[in-house]
C-alpha cells in the first residue's frame, strides 16, 4: 500500500506493507533516526512524535493510519543550526544524560506548549506521564521544560 505523510515539512510518499508502524516509516522510509525505538508497545514514550498537533507513540500507530498526516519529529524542532529553546534548555539544565528518552520528552513538551501557553507544574507532569527515564530522576527534565517556557515562551 502507498502512504503519504508530511514529516518536518517534507512530503514522503512510499510503498509499505500494511503492518509497518509509523516509527518504522519514520526511521526506514524517511531516514530520520532521532525518534527512538524503546518498548515497542507504547509504554515508554521514547518514540513520541507530534502528529496533527498531538503527541503520539509512533510504535503503536500503523503508518497507514498516518496517511495524510502532518508529523513533527525531534529533527523538526531545530531551525537549521539553531536548536529549539526546549533543546537548549535540556542541555543547559542537564536534562540529557544517556539521551535515549530525550526525543520523546522533547516532543511531549513541545506539544504541551503548542496547546497551552501557560502550563502549570501539574500540566508538565501530565504531559510527561508515561515517559520513562532511568537516568535523571525527572527533576532536571521538569526544570528544563519550565526554564524553556519561562525564558522563551513568556
Amino acid at each position: 500500500m502507498k502512504v503519504k505523510v508530511v514529516i518536518n515539512g517534507i512530503t514522503f510518499c512510499e510503498e509499505i506493507s500494511p503492518n509497518t508502524t509509523l516509527l518504522e516509516f519514520i526511521k526506514e522510509k524517511a531516514g530520520l533516526t532521532g525518534t527512538k525505538t524503546g518498548c515497542e508497545n507504547g509504554e515508554c514514550g521514547a518514540c513520541t512524535v507530534i502528529m496533527n498537533g498531538k503527541p503520539v507513540r509512533s510504535c503503536i500507530i500503523l503508518a497507514a493510519e498516518a496517511h495524510g498526516a502532518i508529523i513533527t519529529t525531534v529533527e523538526g524542532l531545530a531551525e537549521k543550526d539553531k536548536l529549539h529553546p526546549l533543546q537548549q534548555s535540556f542541555i543547559r539544565k542537564g536534562a540529557v544524560q544517556c539521551g535515549f528518552c530525550t526525543p520523546g520528552m522533547l516532543m511531549a513538551a513541545k506539544a504541551l506548549y503548542d496547546r497551552n501557553p501557560a502550563p502549570s507544574q501539574k500540566d508538565i507532569e501530565e504531559a510527561l506521564s508515561g515517559h520513562l527515564c532511568r537516568c535523571t530522576g525527572y527533576k532536571p527534565i521538569k526544570e528544563a521544560i519550565e526554564d524553556a517556557f519561562n525564558s522563551h515562551y513568556n
